[in-house]
């Protein structure tokens, strides 16, 4: 009985993200907005498009906060939503 790994397996190379680190929200700092999202999401049976503006304003919260880069809203398909929603949930102008 042999154990390890296979000698015929290739060893793997692990990537970095394209778009740099997406550290996790340990402080909660975004929660709101993902919760949020979430309800939409469960409202809107899964489908993506009428939450676009909480996909927004929880992509911001995360710029704002150091969790994610700072992106451009064209390079990440949301230059087209407008506002962005508080961390309520309601959309500001």
């Amino acid at each position: 009985m042999s154990f390890g790994r296979p000698g015929s397996s290739q060893i793997l190379q692990a990537a970095p993200p394209d778009r740099g680190s997406f550290p996790l929200d340990h402080d909660g700092e975004c929660k709101a907005m993902m919760s949020a999202y979430l309800k939409c999401l469960k409202e809107n049976k899964s489908a993506s498009t009428p939450c676009r503006n909480l996909t927004k304003g929880y992509l911001d919260c995360r710029m704002q906060r150091g969790l994610m880069q700072k992106e451009e809203w064209e390079n990440i398909g949301l230059g087209a939503v407008n506002g962005s929603p508080d961390s309520r949930g309601a959309t500001k102008k």
